[in-house]
């Protein structure tokens, strides 16, 4: 098999892993070296500033000795097999970065033999970018779960980000369509990648040049919709994992029907995209907004709302705290209201230095009014003509048609085209249609 066939089948396989970020990393070339790391957007996203820059995104295998149920390439799938030398990988990386096609690589790969052994085929592709090609560009490579500490810390220092994906967010999801995994397996490379980072902060501290581990940080990814997990399992999770491991993201990924088990959603079922995005939305506020998951969901409604962003769901059930005096509010209060994010709250809190802030003033300030006028007001005042009451606030809020679907209605039934009488008029009686 040549190095085509390889690529075809190992990228193909690769494009589940929805875990790739914005580097974080800033690193110059060096005299004799090839490339650089900056830190913006990456694998077909646009940087800050405005640049579609991409990752070679590929397996180094896709043979696997695990045989977990949502993966393509688990051990009982009857697929194509590859697997490319670490000479062949280091190689086609520095032939596309040569020709523009790339500015980094993102790797990982299936389990060859043992995690060890995998792990150690993954330091060899790296040695080879950085000590014989001195490539000084990204490098995303994922932790294979039950390595041995030492390998961890060795692909640390080469690569500039690294990840360990959980997938299923409860021991009992892994043991279920994962059974080759465990917890353990998988937050121990993470908490070495976390002790890594933290005492290599220390040394760079006390000496400027030590060499640098996972700059990047690490991330992870999380399949959503593969088990009946509810999306408060999985927001307190990614809020754990935040606290304790220090990630600099946490992904979600709703699960497309690949292959066909009885304890898999059917293969014509959707992909749960409006979840995914839901997760994503609650993992923001999370990040920047200050919010805790257990103010977002609870055991009474462990799932979100379908028909409105997490946000706006969350100020409804809380509108006893609104509205909130943006002349005079703290900052932590102004960035909870609907309409209003993080720059349109700083810009508030610059702007009200100067003097009072009106509503014309707030739009002007980026402020979305169409959201913000319910839950807001200045200087003691609603916005003229406003009426304020729950169901003007919900038609604000979600579209008409979903805001139809969100009311509570009464039980009804099906219309028929025919009265009673007719339907009970008997077989052969001709019925005119209106």
């Amino acid at each position: 098999m040549d190095v085509y066939d390889k690529l075809t089948i190992l990228s193909d396989s690769a494009k589940y892993d929805v875990s790739c970020s914005s580097s974080g990393v800033e690193r110059g070339n060096t005299p004799g070296g090839t490339g650089n790391t900056a830190g913006c957007g990456i694998c077909h996203s646009f940087a800050a500033d405005g640049r579609c820059i991409s990752l070679l995104k590929v397996l180094m295998s896709n043979s696997c000795i695990f045989d977990c149920k949502y993966c393509v390439n688990r051990r009982s799938n009857d697929t194509r097999r590859a697997m490319f030398t670490p000479e062949e990988l280091a190689d086609l990386t520095m032939n596309f970065y040569r020709r523009n096609y790339i500015e980094g690589l993102f790797l990982s790969s299936g389990i060859m033999r043992n995690p060890d052994y995998t792990t150690e085929q993954l330091i060899k592709v790296l040695e080879l970018l950085r000590y014989t090609h001195r490539f000084n560009g990204y490098i995303h490579v994922k932790a294979i779960p039950g390595a041995a500490p030492e390998l961890i810390t060795r692909l640390g220092l080469l690569a500039d980000r690294m990840s360990v994906n959980i997938e299923l967010p409860t021991q009992d999801s892994l043991r279920l369509l994962a059974p080759d995994k465990s917890k353990e397996s998988i937050l121990k490379p993470m908490s070495a990648i976390r002790q890594g980072i933290q005492e290599n902060s220390s040394d760079l501290v006390k000496y400027r040049h030590a060499p640098r581990f996972v700059p990047g940080g690490q991330s992870t990814q999380m399949i959503v919709g593969a088990t009946p997990d509810s999306d408060l399992r999985i927001i307190t999770l990614t809020e754990s994992l935040y606290k304790k491991f220090q990630l600099k993201r946490v992904y979600f990924s709703a699960y497309t029907p690949v292959m066909e088990d009885s304890l898999l959603p059917a293969l014509d079922s959707k992909p749960p995209l409006l979840r995914e995005h839901r997760l994503y939305q609650a993992d923001w506020l999370l990040r920047f907004y200050g919010f805790e998951a257990k103010e977002l969901l609870d055991e009474g409604a462990p799932n979100f709302n379908p028909f409105m962003d997490p946000k706006c769901n969350w100020a409804m059930n809380h509108i006893d705290q609104f509205p909130v005096e943006v002349n005079t509010a703290p900052y932590d209060k102004l960035v909870r209201v609907p309409g209003i994010g993080i720059r349109s709250a700083k810009r508030i809190v610059t702007a009200r230095k100067a003097g009072r802030i009106d509503f014309h003033g707030l739009k002007k300030l980026g402020v979305v009014l169409k959201r913000a006028q319910y839950f807001i007001t200045c200087s003691g005042r609603r916005l003229e003509g406003l009426k304020v009451n729950e169901s003007t606030i919900l038609r604000s809020l979600i579209s008409k048609r979903e805001y139809s679907m969100y009311l509570p209605s009464p039980q009804v039934e099906q219309l028929s085209l025919f009265s009673d009488e007719e339907l009970a008029g008997g077989a052969g009686k001709e019925v005119l249609l209106p």
